[in-house]
């Protein structure tokens, strides 16, 4: 059944309006105000009240506004939306506008802008037109048609109505605005050959009054710091003042600055930033463009082109075409005051809008640390991470460089055990089979919103141009446990590949594919650089130059620079070692400073300093000589290091003092140097777990544990794999065993730098009542990987490899339990890994909140690995199978046992350990001594008691 009104759009609330527009920035607050009592009872003790009325607060990005009083909440909000879509502008129709309509409402707009009203009124246009009757001579009560577009929404958005063409072009507004008042003729007036309306009647002097600001409130002179940035990329951009007096117009300063005699012929940017920032750029109308103008102004899109150049870094920064010399300022009139409000922008606030659009910078500027932090590697745990996150920073990536939002889909992946085995179940790794039903997941699509899933997750994300074209796409194959890991990790992929082309914009077209391809990036080349094109214009030319320099200058230096951290001998670290050091997942917190040391310059610049800065070891997030150095220090010492300089537009986003790091830069060969001291190490949730739960600490009793095999078997030489920084073979010199050489092998530099400090302070110190006596008469470090065969390792009477196969892939594991058992020999082979099944009792806090299904399995499927480096965890019969499997084909015998724990009761040991013995019937085949012996490792440290 149809009715008379079936067809027609339903009219929006303002409320609703509202709510399209700013969706859940919009704030709304109710308040109470009771009026006083009507007919009260004169002396009763008793309070008396009366009606009841509410008042609303709508507090919105750009505007805050207050309701009158109602006898209801939702016509007080009603009324304050109203109220807001009035101040901003809003257009609130739901059919389409007729040109001859918005023509008709821009008149009426105009003329209600020169009405004294307005005047009076609290808005960021009014201010202008007080300034306007405070300006002499030919200039008086004239109001710039350019302020009139650039701070009132409601004119532009009629405009559009009027011609599509203001979209892309916003100086199409000025024909609007001149036909309008054309039609208003018998109260304004357009000088000719001026970009300028006026009233023909003076303002009501009572108007003047209650409106104009007296000079004795405002009698100070104003020196605002602004930004000109030179249209020529040759030049220099630089800080100048402006000097405004009580009575000035600013327009009509920096109208002096750009070389015009009226501010008429300044034309003003969108803001930059925040809708309701005030930042904006100021540029000039040329005299060409001003004699061009047409008396039939139909002929204006014809007139309508500068001759000047156009302003690369200007255009770059607002997104907007910007013609000849700009200024850069904060500076108009607000929704809440009269008063001039403004803030200084120096060279500092101009170089971080402009790293603001580049990945590493918008994540630096989050966390305050321009030339310190870099965008991490990894998005290990939310609770570890600091600054933005990865998705929030190429959010803000693609605004900042004018493109749509990214598209993140969220897929929930059927998991393989609801179709398998229970040993599929409980083995927690991406398999093949999930990756295959990852289609059969509940897709959404809009603007990152998820849904949820009960097993894993994979994300997607796209990204399209201004025309809706798809730039660039990341599938991933990754799954995650939670829907928030996945959608920041492959957010960082982006951010990653996108980095590698911000920070290098030659880079090969063929090598910006392979790191695609790495990273399950596909993307159309032509798009992805016709939407960067405006980024290169600016950094191609001179900033490669600029920065080649400073390269040069860098290698120039005579005093050295710390690049890797460990074994340099630059690097000087103060204090005593309080044996707490950092490992790969702690989250430390250190103090720095950084100052800029130039060459033949005794006083130091500071550029930047932080006294509780917090970071994960491992992540990639800062600077890679400070993580390095972190990781050889103990909390309580300081160091202090020589590093090369970081890019020109980071150091001065951090510093203030700009003109005396310009000048340094620019006349001496500098480097950065820090000073920081190491204030906490908070240890990887696996470590915080097993200390809270188990007494001694689960990795005291893996070290007490091979002790005892060590004295049980008379063992002579040791060698552990994956010895990290030396926290087995440091702990083995507390006790009295039959060890005489003992051999560490890592693949990490950073963790053997650390463990060759650890062991040479103990064995070079002469034996006390802290340190027994060892018969230890050898100690080598090697640098390579586990999976890689060196003879020099073969033969050892115990191997040890605790906690480490975990953190390789399941494959990788099994190349090193075959290549130990083949080729290294070991008499007795230790292995110690995590115990999936024990997770339950380790995050049992967790899982206790969990309602519903209370099934073991389910539960066990529902725990987290106890790091987030473990790629995988097994159960003890995947551990068993795989140590069994090894022992026969390798003519070993293997036993299980365990620490933290009971065997004999479920779940089981904490940490599950396999020991492996070598059959005594088994030929090992000797080295051929004669043959060229193929080393792989490398030796990274060495000891020897004769050389003590």
């Amino acid at each position: 059944m149809e009715t008379g009104g079936a067809g027609r759009k339903p009219v929006l609330t303002p409320k609703a309006v509202i709510h399209q527009k700013f969706g859940s920035k919009a704030c709304y607050t109710i308040e109470e105000v009771h009026e006083p009592p009507q007919n009260g009872c004169p002396g009763l003790a008793i309070a008396q009240k009366g009606a009841c009325l509410y008042r609303c607060n709508l507090e919105l990005p750009d505007v805050s506004v207050v309701s009158g009083t109602f006898k209801r909440k939702r016509d007080a909000e009603q009324s304050a939306a109203e109220l807001a879509i009035e101040k901003l502008g809003i257009h609130t129709r739901t059919n389409d506008l007729t040109s001859e309509e918005a023509c008709d409402e821009l008149v009426a707009r105009i003329n209600y802008l020169f009405s004294s009203e307005f005047l009076s009124a609290l808005h960021p246009l009014s201010g202008h037109f007080r300034d306007a009757m405070q300006r002499e001579g030919d200039s008086h009560c004239l109001v710039p048609i350019s302020v009139i577009f650039a701070y009132d929404a409601r004119i532009c958005n009629l405009s559009k109505w009027i011609d599509p063409h203001v979209e892309s072009n916003p100086y199409l507004v000025i024909p609007c605005i001149l036909r309008a008042a054309a039609k208003l003729s018998e109260s304004l007036s357009a000088p000719n050959g001026q970009l300028s309306l006026q009233r023909k009647n003076p303002y009501p002097s009572e108007v003047i009054a209650s409106s104009v600001i007296e000079p004795s409130l405002s009698s100070k002179r104003s020196l605002i710091e602004v930004v000109l940035i030179p249209h020529f990329l040759d030049k220099p951009v630089e800080s100048i003042t402006l000097d405004l007096s009580p009575t000035g117009y600013y327009l009509d300063l920096i109208a002096k600055q750009l070389g015009l005699c009226d501010a008429a012929k300044v034309f003003i940017s969108r803001p930059i930033g925040r809708a309701s920032s005030e930042t904006r750029l100021y540029f000039a109308a040329s005299e060409t463009f001003l004699s061009d103008l047409p008396s039939d102004l139909l002929d204006f899109k014809k007139a309508l082109h500068f001759r000047e150049p156009l302003n690369a870094r200007a255009t770059y920064l607002c997104g907007q075409d910007i013609y000849g010399d700009a200024i850069l300022a904060n500076i108009g009139y607000t929704w809440k005051s009269k008063d001039l409000s403004y803030e200084n922008i120096g060279l500092q606030s101009y170089y971080r809008m402009l790293i603001n659009k580049t990945p590493s910078g918008i994540y630096k500027l989050s966390r305050e640390a321009m030339v310190t932090a870099q965008l991490p590697s990894t998005f290990t745990t939310k609770a570890n991470w600091r600054g933005a996150f990865p998705r929030d920073v190429l959010c803000t990536l693609c605004r900042q460089q004018r493109l749509p939002e990214p598209i993140i889909s969220s897929i929930g992946v059927i998991p393989s055990s609801s179709k398998s085995s229970d040993k599929q179940n409980l083995q927690v790794t991406d398999s093949k089979a999930a990756q295959e039903h990852t289609n059969g997941g509940t897709i959404a699509e809009n603007k990152g919103q998820v849904v949820e899933s009960e097993d894993t997750f994979r994300c997607e994300v796209r990204i399209y141009s201004k025309n809706q074209e798809l730039v660039l796409e990341c599938s991933p194959k990754d799954t995650f446990k939670k829907q928030f890991d996945s959608i920041q990790n492959v957010s960082l992929k982006v951010l990653l590949w996108l980095d590698i082309y911000f920070k290098d914009l030659n880079v090969s077209l063929e090598r910006l594919t392979s790191y695609a391809d790495a990273l399950f990036i596909q993307f159309n080349s032509q798009r992805f650089f016709e939407e960067l094109a405006s980024y290169r214009s600016i950094h191609s030319g001179l900033n490669s130059k600029v920065q080649e320099e400073i390269s040069h200058k860098s290698k120039d230096l005579k005093f050295p620079c710390t690049h890797l951290g460990y074994g340099d001998s630059s690097l000087n670290i103060h204090g005593s070692d309080s044996d707490i050091s950092p490992s790969n997942g702690s989250l430390v917190c250190i103090s720095y400073n950084v100052s800029l040391k130039a060459e033949g310059v005794e006083v130091r610049e500071t550029i930047e300093k932080n006294d509780d800065y917090e970071f994960e070891i491992g992540s990639g997030c800062v600077i890679p000589c400070l993580e390095a150095i972190v990781q050889q220090m103990s909390v309580g010492q300081s160091a202090c290091f020589c590093a090369e300089l970081a890019p020109r537009e980071f150091i001065l986003a951090a510093t203030l003092n700009s003109a005396r790091i310009l000048h340094l830069l620019d006349s001496s060969s500098c480097c950065l140097e820090y000073s920081c001291t190491l204030i906490r190490v908070t240890e990887p949730l696996e470590a915080r777990m097993e200390q809270a739960l188990f007494s001694p600490p689960l990795s005291k009793q893996r070290v007490e544990f091979a002790v005892k095999y060590i004295k049980e078997s008379h063992a002579c030489t040791l060698v552990d794999f994956g010895c990290g920084s030396g926290s087995l073979l440091d702990s083995l010199l507390n006790y009295q065993t039959s060890l005489e050489k003992i051999v560490g092998v890592d693949i990490s530099q950073k963790s053997l730098s650390r463990a060759a400090k650890i062991l040479h302070s103990k064995l070079s110190t002469e034996p006390n009542i802290h340190v027994p006596r060892t018969p230890i008469k050898s100690a080598v470090l090697y640098d390579g990987s586990i999976t890689d065969f060196d003879p020099r390792l073969c033969e050892f009477d115990i191997a040890t490899c605790l906690e480490v196969i975990e953190h390789m892939e399941e494959a990788q594991a099994y190349l090193f339990g075959n290549l130990v058992l083949s080729s290294f020999c070991p008499k007795l082979l230790v292995v110690s890994t995590p115990n999936y099944e024990y997770n339950v009792i380790l995050q049992g806090s967790n899982l206790s909140s969990q309602e519903g299904d209370s099934d073991d399995k389910t539960q066990l499927q529902s725990c987290k690995f106890r790091n987030h480096d473990h790629k995988f965890e097994w159960t003890r019969e995947q551990f068993n199978h795989w140590a069994r499997d090894l022992a026969t084909r390798h003519n070993y015998s293997v036993e299980f046992s365990g620490v933290g724990g009971l065997g004999h009761m479920e779940p089981g040991y904490a940490s599950q350990i396999a020991i492996f013995r070598r059959s005594e019937t088994r030929h090992v085949h000797p080295i051929d001594d004669k043959a060229e012996p193929a080393y792989k490792y490398q030796i990274i440290w060495e000891w020897n008691s004769r050389n003590k």
